[in-house]
């Protein structure tokens, strides 16, 4: 992977007063992630194969190195893997459900988190048997469970990088789209190019098209010059999320197809109205509801009170 230690520079200097106290120089892998798993409606089967499922894709997300870079214990990024399992065969041991993955942030200089990606895929099927062994070859996928595991592993890692520099996440975000290229074939839904525009292909192909970069500028200056800088100024920082919250227009306006935006703005709605709600200038509130109400109206509850 190209720029490998720009990249580690980059994430080690944006937190380096918060992880000034970890003095241990011991490197682990990028993801610590909690898996959990929700079999409500199947019954009648046995729970070691869902035991089983779940303990294997917690050892598979945290044990494995997705990328050649190095991350210190304490700057893995938090995530989960939240699988609801819907029709179980033990004839075939296939399995059909729907996942929601979701990864988080720390803010510099203080106690809070702030969620980077959350989505909910309505298309996970695939085979798992209880003693199988996980593996992942990003050149040669065949099999759909760990390919969408991979997939969204590689997707919070670049987008966790591009929070910390403009477009640092690239070389990862790539990487996704080769587990998207790669599974065309595996005849699972959710992979098909320009089927959906929001499936697994959809998702990966808008964040690196060109037309979208502004979505991904943003996502370093919302969260690098803007919450990151709260503690220091908060009228500076608030600016620079209001200058972001533009940037989002620009790409809405550039693909005005693409989920997302749509998707950002779910993401954000209730820290949105936490910024702006009571603060700032009336000015910029109506800027950034107008924005945000023309991206995504059905939220228009929570949009009013910006405007409060």
């Amino acid at each position: 992977m190209r720029k490998t230690f720009s990249h580690i520079t980059r994430r080690l200097t944006a937190f380096v007063a918060m992880a000034a106290c970890f003095t241990i120089p011991a490197h682990s892998q990028e993801l610590n992630a909690k898996v959990t798993i929700n079999r409500q409606q199947i019954s009648n089967t046995t729970e070691a194969v869902f035991e089983a499922l779940q303990n294997s894709l917690t050892a598979f997300i945290n044990e494995r190195q997705w990328t050649d870079m190095q991350y210190e214990e304490k700057e893995r990024i938090n995530c989960t893997f939240s699988i609801t399992l819907k029709t179980y065969s033990d004839t075939d041991n296939s399995f059909t459900g729907t996942i929601q993955v979701q990864s988080s942030r720390p803010v510099y200089n203080s106690n809070y988190t702030t969620t980077v990606f959350n989505f909910q895929d309505e298309d996970f099927n695939f085979t798992f048997q209880q003693f199988d062994q996980l593996e992942f070859r990003p050149e040669q996928v065949d099999n759909n469970l760990t390919a969408v595991i991979a997939y969204y592993a590689y997707l919070i890692i670049g987008l966790d990088m591009d929070t910390m520099a403009p477009l640092g996440g690239t070389d990862v975000l790539q990487m996704a789209m080769d587990v998207a290229n790669n599974s065309q074939n595996l005849g699972y839904a959710g992979w098909k190019a320009f089927d959906d525009n929001r499936n697994r292909f959809a998702l990966i192909n808008d964040y690196l098209d060109g037309a979208m970069e502004p979505l991904r500028q943003l996502e370093y200056k919302y969260h690098r010059l803007g919450l990151d800088r709260m503690a220091e100024n908060t009228d500076t920082a608030r600016l620079a999320i209001t200058e972001s919250i533009e940037m989002l227009k620009q790409a809405r306006d550039q693909k005005t197809l693409s989920q997302l935006p749509v998707i950002f703005t779910d993401i954000k709605r209730d820290e949105l109205v936490n910024i702006y709600s009571g603060r700032g200038t009336a000015e910029e509130r109506e800027k950034v509801y107008d924005i945000v109400f023309a991206i995504n109206a059905s939220q228009s509850n929570y949009w009013e009170k910006l405007r409060k």
